[in-house]
């Protein structure tokens, strides 16, 4: 495979060629030359107005539902979403049937993966089944393919049970990733506590749900000094203690998702439950909170949270309804939809591949000659509306809306996906 990436601006500050427009040459999967103009007489070229280059993009967090709930996603279909959405890599979560929780079932996934142009990364259950009474065999997990361990989106409750497992990934300096949900006090309720939902006359989740784990969950680590990542955060007072957390030395990280930076509870005022996600969407001090956070190092990375639903398990009574919104295709939209106007483009490209990169030990990726091809190629410029997704999920709600930016294809594995 030879392909000519041509008049592109490097966003990589980790490369010498950060901020400039170039041209780069990559053959069989190998960047082999950078420069100001390059000829290329039978390579595929790829080009366009304001175009974008930096290392592959990760997706901390997302949910493919095969084994057991192929009718919600399958991980054929997940991995056609990340990339057309600009992932290389994708962070899965262990909530399938049966669980992410032995090692043939981490087997199992990534053989079903193996080929593809995205790179799946296993997440293995930190408890059996994920039903949060004993530890599973995370190492047995770890030695087969499991990136990180987490109970997905049935975090750890037993404060015990979560010590132990911080403990035991010690052992050989893995991450344990926790959603801040306290369920025993998120128990009934359907969004945010506040104005919003009395006013609606719905049943309301405290600020408290969020922060309490968040509390418990960084002592648990400053008594075991084990690494803890937590995703999907929500509110300023998390936020605030991430941040010192991280001024006291110890080894927590955390992501936030592109609909908690772009939404607030007031979307839930229609009643639509494609906007019921966990944590539930906050207020818009919360949401400032997030981009400051974001902006200042607090906020490590992104997880798309991707959480895809068939019809059925969203269109029904608001009470019943399934949480989670499938936007993984949507991520780099939104985000820059958003902030454009409140953050840099490296400072977002830098959560999207650097640094989660660092955070899981996954391989170093920079625009240099001779390195690896595992880029993304996307724009600032122009928009981009989402009419036919990837993704089986149909809880996507900016199908049809006009985003800013686009992404253009992604290059990993020896192979080119441009996006159509």
């Amino acid at each position: 495979m030879q392909v000519h990436i041509r008049k592109a601006r490097v966003i990589d500050p980790q490369s010498e060629y950060h901020e400039k427009v170039v041209d780069l040459l990559i053959e069989d999967g190998i960047v082999t030359r950078i420069a100001a103009n390059i000829k290329s007489a039978s390579a595929t070229m790829v080009e366009g107005k304001d175009l974008c280059v930096s290392p592959g993009w990760v997706d901390v967090f997302a949910d493919y539902r095969e084994p057991g709930y192929e009718h919600k996603e399958t991980i054929a279909t997940g991995l056609a979403t990340a990339a057309a959405g600009g992932f290389t890599d994708v962070l899965i979560a262990p909530n399938t049937n049966p669980t992410l929780s032995t090692k043939s079932a981490v087997q199992y996934v990534l053989h079903k993966a193996a080929g593809n142009i995205v790179n799946l990364h296993p997440v293995g259950a930190a408890t059996r089944n994920t039903e949060g009474k004993e530890l599973a065999e995370m190492l047995d997990m770890r030695a087969n393919g499991a990136i990180a361990f987490s109970d997905g989106w049935k975090p750890v409750q037993n404060p015990g049970l979560m010590m132990k497992a911080l403990e035991y990934i010690t052992a050989f300096n893995g991450v344990l990733i926790q959603i801040p949900n306290d369920t025993a006090l998120s128990a009934g309720g359907l969004m945010n506590e506040g104005p919003v939902s009395t006013g609606l006359g719905m049943s309301g989740i405290p600020d408290l749900a969020e922060t309490l784990m968040v509390y418990r969950d960084i002592e648990l680590v400053r008594y075991t000094g084990s690494r803890l990542h937590i995703s999907g955060i929500s509110t300023a007072t998390s936020v605030e203690m991430v941040r010192k957390a991280k001024a006291d030395g110890l080894p927590v990280t955390c992501s936030v998702t592109p609909y908690h930076l772009a939404l607030t509870d007031e979307a839930l005022m229609g009643y639509d439950s494609v906007y019921k996600v966990v944590p539930p969407l906050r207020t818009e001090t919360d949401r400032q909170a997030l981009i400051n956070g974001l902006n200042d190092g607090t906020i490590d990375c992104i997880a798309t949270q991707h959480h895809p639903h068939e019809w059925d398990a969203k269109t029904k009574e608001f009470e019943y309804a399934a949480d989670g919104m499938a936007i993984q295709e949507s991520a780099w939209n939104i985000l820059w939809n958003t902030l454009q106007q409140e953050c840099t483009v490296d400072r977002l490209i830098a959560a999207m591949t650097i640094i989660p990169r660092d955070i899981f030990g996954l391989p170093v990726r920079s625009i240099t000659k001779g390195s690896a091809a595992s880029l993304t190629l996307f724009t600032t410029s122009g928009s981009t509306t989402l009419q036919r997704p990837h993704s089986l999920g149909i809880n996507n709600p900016y199908k049809g809306m006009p985003l800013a930016g686009s992404v253009v294809g992604i290059i990993n594995n020896s192979q080119l996906h441009l996006k159509k």
